[in-house]
């Protein structure tokens, strides 16, 4: 089993668990939890991540299948090299078509020969003059006879060459398509070899990931704000901030943010459902990054750059829940991780998340409104970028406020571990990592 299939299995579990939903949010108190199938008790017993291959597994599974990719790779070279050799002119086969086509052209030749020698006998036999003598037309007679007799066996002898060069042709094509069959093979086992490889390596990278030094660090601050409702199908825009708190600049800082649609109270989650299809179409933008730009699983990082002791880093960003959605209730995750040039590194401490409320698209003719910027419209503090030195705030303006509640529903400033694992899902491989290192964090 994959460690990302473990994962989400642990996430279902614990989105799954009733308490929950209790905890998610005042919204979800008011319902009493299903008693039905999708309610599965997070237990010990049933934890998924019991099954977690260990690092010397993972080795060793990296181990096995470079092993079958050097045997499918050394096969595949065989293969082709027999494949090859039937085309050089000392291999049997190819001897035994160039002879047969040599006897079938002597062949040719002969049957050509003996049909001419065929035709002069027949002209001689019938330009006899009227005073040719009777052994004299019996002669012309033999000639015909010997000549036809000739030219049928000369027949008989090109048929016999022609049957044996097909043959051997024949024997030589076999033995190609056969040959072309065993590199086809060999190159799909090296291509399953390959992928198999390529999977065991990822899956050991992702567990050394999981496992190193990099630890949660309150160092780097995460907030985020936005609005309480959002509609369907018009854009809404929040806002995050992240802040550096230590004493020393932080070299690199990246952020990562996505948003949900909340399963509803009942909904039947186990560890099959599929969360991106939950996921809310966000964009960004910056005060370096002028442009709305997509944010996608081949393109998830918001990279900060540097950012100074006591400076912050403001970053909008732009949801669009699908026109054709249900009211429900969202959420929005925000979270970030730094590394230093000396090889220190650290991760926010939580997940920062805003949870809202989803308006159905109002299908009349009113006009839509403008996208909320905000919340509640107060002042954000002035504080100095990271990126570069100016005292410009940067991803917003003065009336961009940033905070770390809740704006929507008054919840805690953090979704419960299901939900928040349930984001890390939605936010890709990297947030998966730091869901795992919570979860052990909160399970230490």
């Amino acid at each position: 089993m994959k460690i990302r299939r473990i994962l989400a299995t642990a996430v279902a579990a614990a989105v799954t668990t009733p308490v929950v939903f209790l905890s998610a949010a005042p919204a979800f108190a008011d319902a009493k939890p299903s008693s039905g199938p999708s309610q599965k008790p997070a237990t010990h017993e049933d934890d998924p991540e019991d099954d977690m291959p260990s690092l010397e597994e993972l080795k060793a599974a990296v181990a096995v299948a470079q092993k079958a990719y050097d045997e499918a790779v050394v096969d595949l070279d065989k293969a082709t090299e027999a494949l090859k050799a039937l085309d050089k002119a000392d291999n049997p086969l190819v001897v035994a078509v160039a002879d047969a086509q040599k006897a079938a052209d002597e062949a040719a030749a002969k049957k050509t020969a003996a049909d001419e020698a065929l035709v002069k006998a027949q002209e001689a036999a019938t330009k006899l003059p009227e005073t040719a003598t009777e052994e004299e037309k019996a002669a012309a007679a033999a000639a015909v006879t010997a000549a036809q007799t000739a030219a049928d066996e000369a027949a008989a002898a090109q048929t016999a060459a022609d049957a044996k060069l097909k043959e051997a042709e024949g024997a030589l094509k076999a033995a190609k398509d056969a040959a072309q069959h065993v590199v086809d093979l060999a190159e799909k086992v090296k291509q399953s070899a390959s992928e198999k490889l390529d999977d065991a390596k990822e899956e050991l990278a992702f567990y050394e990931d999981m496992g190193g030094e990099c630890e949660e660090d309150a160092s780097l601050k995460v907030a985020v704000s936005g609005p309480k409702k959002v509609t369907a199908g018009e854009p809404a825009v929040f806002s995050m901030r992240l802040t550096n708190t230590s004493d020393h600049k932080l070299d690199l800082v990246n952020a990562f943010a996505n948003a949900i649609r909340l399963p509803a109270p009942g909904d039947e989650i186990d560890e099959d459902t599929d969360f991106s299809k939950l996921t809310i179409p966000a964009e960004w933008s910056s005060a370096d990054v002028l442009e709305w730009t997509p944010i996608s699983e081949k393109s998830d990082t918001i990279e900060v750059g540097e950012l100074d002791r006591g400076a912050s880093y403001d970053v909008k960003l732009r949801l669009t829940v699908d026109a054709k959605a249900t009211a429900g209730k969202g959420a929005l995750f925000g979270y970030g991780e730094y590394e230093n040039n000396d090889g220190s590194c650290g991760f926010a401490s939580d997940f920062k998340d805003v949870n809202f409320d989803i308006l159905a698209a109002d299908k009349g003719d009113k006009p839509k409104p403008k996208p909320t910027e905000t919340a509640t419209p107060t002042p954000a503090p002035t504080v100095t970028t990271g990126g570069n030195t100016n005292t410009t705030q940067q991803g917003g303006t003065s009336t961009t406020p940033v905070t770390g509640t809740l704006a929507a529903t008054g919840a805690n400033d953090t979704l419960p571990l299901g939900l928040a694992a349930a984001g890390a899902v939605a936010l890709g491989a990297g947030a998966l990592v730091f869901a795992r290192r919570r979860k052990a964090g909160t399970q230490a």
